[in-house]
């Protein structure tokens, strides 16, 4: 049980030391969140802010819930999420230098992320059965995902669109290459033909942020495999937070409902027999990207997936060592894509190293499918990837070095992972 009592400790460690506080100049509104780097990202981001809330139930589930209150404090009438919010004033000039964003306020940016929200709320619920809680968070996350359903679904098929590629939270994937016209060799050259690709993309949308507007323009509309996963997901989330919550029973069945069509969406369009993977569609027409990356897979955390798909997704791709089941998995680009990098030398992210938050979210999905023997050793290189490369951002799927932010907030999900495998030690004071 003391094996990993060190990783734990670090986890508990970085928490405690990217947590912020405060009253910020917008309208005096207090925050209290945890930040995912001090150095590097000190502001709250959304699927970041959900999965801090996940890893702080193993320090504090109080933690948690001031977590999700103050992101939820950036949810606005019209049910749009910003995907960060930038509580601290005096460090505003910092980040419009630094970070490719448009602001649609002062305290918030014009985008969104994917609603990892709904699980994270659902999570606290099953840690806590604080139903007061539920009725106070669950009509908040009813009105994002009512938002994303209104807004982001411009053909009606179920499958929502992202309109850059942040709001993927999956910035520099090679499947976003052609679009953006990100160049993959030289490395020196990938991560600034991202830039000004991004810069494209803001001169096209000008200052409107109109969202149906965007997705019609078509300058970058793009039906995420592993954004619309997370999101069914979140849909099946609220349906059982709301029969919990006694909310009416249509309610809950329509959600349910929902996230079935998402599914079968994914199915019918980004579903390849032949490949055995799921592939993003790009553009309003739709056109299928084939670029192997851990999103192709990331269906399976949803458990109504047929088996046989399941098992493709598990046999054919993840478990294998030539493409994701590396020493460290799993990288965030399978290692036969000729985009792979392991080492990070291209200063782009999400082009081959291992992330916590994927890890996470595939073990429950190896679970979910019957593959628990996966999931535990998954789990196990996982937590001695973070032993060896440390609590950072990323990390090189064939040496566990660790790369980007020092001390990474969701790398504790590391955490989370613990307990579910039994191996967690209670923290002391």
């Amino acid at each position: 049980m003391g094996e990993w009592a060190g990783v734990a400790a670090e986890a508990r460690r970085v928490l405690a030391g990217n947590r912020r506080t405060g009253v910020s100049g917008w309208d005096g509104r207090r925050y209290d969140f945890v930040c995912p780097s001090p150095t590097h990202y000190p502001f709250q981001w959304l699927w970041d802010s959900a999965f801090h809330a996940i890893a702080l139930l193993h320090v504090d589930p109080e933690l948690s819930k001031r977590e999700l209150r103050c992101l939820l404090q950036g949810l606005q009438p019209d049910g749009f999420m910003p995907h960060m919010i930038l509580w601290e004033k005096d460090a505003h000039p910092k980040a419009l230098a630094e970070y490719l964003i448009r602001m649609a306020h002062p305290y918030f940016t014009a985008t969104t992320q994917p609603p990892v929200l709904a699980r994270a709320v659902e999570r606290v619920y099953e840690a806590t059965g604080d139903l007061a809680f539920v009725r106070e968070a669950l009509p908040q996350a009813l009105r994002l995902f009512r938002w994303l359903r209104e807004h982001r679904d411009p053909d009606g098929d179920g499958l929502i669109a992202i309109i850059q590629p942040d709001e993927s939270g999956l910035d520099a994937s090679p499947k976003f290459d052609r679009l953006m016209r990100i160049v993959a060799r030289p490395h020196s050259e990938t991560a600034p033909s991202l830039v000004r690709g991004m810069r494209r993309l803001f001169e096209a949308y000008g200052d409107g942020r109109n969202h149906r507007a965007l997705c019609a323009l078509d300058a970058f509309v793009w039906e995420d495999v592993m954004v619309n996963a997370i999101y069914a997901d979140g849909l099946g989330c609220l349906a059982r937070l709301a029969r919990a919550a006694g909310r009416p029973a249509p309610e809950a069945d329509a959600l349910d409902a929902e996230a079935g069509r998402v599914l079968a969406s994914l199915l019918a369009k980004c579903w390849d027999e032949r490949a055995g993977a799921f592939w993003d569609l790009a553009g309003a027409s739709e056109e299928r990207e084939r670029v192997l990356t851990f999103s192709s897979l990331f269906p399976l955390i949803l458990p109504g997936l047929e088996p046989g798909v399941a098992r493709r997704l598990i046999d054919d791709h993840l478990l294998n060592p030539r493409e994701f089941w590396l020493d460290f998995p799993i990288p965030s680009v399978a290692a036969t894509e000729p985009a792979f990098e392991a080492d990070y030398r291209s200063r782009a992210i999400w082009r081959g190293p291992s992330w916590l938050n994927v890890n996470w979210y595939l073990y429950h999905g190896l679970r979910a499918h019957g593959r628990p023997e996966a999931a535990s050793t998954l789990a196990r290189r996982t937590f001695e990837m973070v032993r060896r490369g440390g609590i950072r951002e990323f990390f090189n799927p064939r040496t566990a070095e660790g790369y980007g932010a020092v001390d990474f907030g969701w790398t504790c999900l590391v955490l989370d992972l613990l307990a579910a495998e039994g191996e967690l030690v209670p923290d002391t004071p």
